[in-house]
């Protein structure tokens, strides 16, 4: 690769309920990847030099499609309407009171159970990276507001993994969006 040459390639994931997903590989002109799906926005893979300069993914993840569509604690994945909880699922905007869905016991976790980790989103390539939007129906899990959501990801020739948000929305609603990416600095089968 030539010095400051950066590519993102697609390639076919899998199938979901709602249709095909697609993992992006971005490489910078330093060797370091990350590979994000449009499912669900997950960060599947980012590779980096270790001490001894071997490449090595530091983000727990799967290697296929069919283990994030089964249940596990949200492994790279874009979080939103809402990151956290919300107790007893209820909240209020002005006067107005609002019921979420409860996924978690007697509360609302991470958006429910169709929040934006099970959602494809659509993917636009751009300089560095992949810009993936989402719009979120008023109603969807409970929540007022049609809600449009951007999320761009962006790998520099600097080492940097750059996640930027942004949404808007046509009425009063909760946002609180956030990547919930866990990481292993030895290496994601180092223990």
């Amino acid at each position: 690769m030539l010095k400051n040459q950066q590519s993102v390639e697609e390639a076919y994931f899998g199938e979901t309920p709602h249709g095909k997903a697609y993992l992006y590989t971005i490489r910078n002109s330093n060797g370091l990847l990350v590979k994000i799906s449009n499912f669900g926005g997950i960060i599947t893979t980012l590779e980096c030099p270790d001490r001894n300069g071997n490449n090595v993914d530091v983000v727990l993840g799967f290697d296929t499609i069919d283990s994030y569509l089964k249940d596990h604690p949200y492994l790279g994945c874009i979080i939103g309407r809402n990151g956290n909880r919300i107790a007893k699922g209820k909240f209020k905007i002005g006067d107005q009171s609002f019921q979420v869905e409860k996924n978690l016991g007697d509360h609302h976790l991470h958006g429910g159970t169709e929040g934006f980790h099970t959602k494809l989103w659509e993917v636009n390539m751009i300089q560095q990276g992949i810009e993936l939007s989402y719009l979120s129906q008023s109603g969807e899990e409970g929540y007022p507001g049609n809600l449009q959501v951007k999320v761009t990801y962006q790998l520099n020739n600097e080492n940097q993994l750059r996640i930027d948000y942004e949404a808007s929305t046509d009425q009063s609603t909760i946002c609180n969006l956030t990547n919930h990416s866990y990481f292993n600095l030895a290496g994601e089968s180092h223990g």
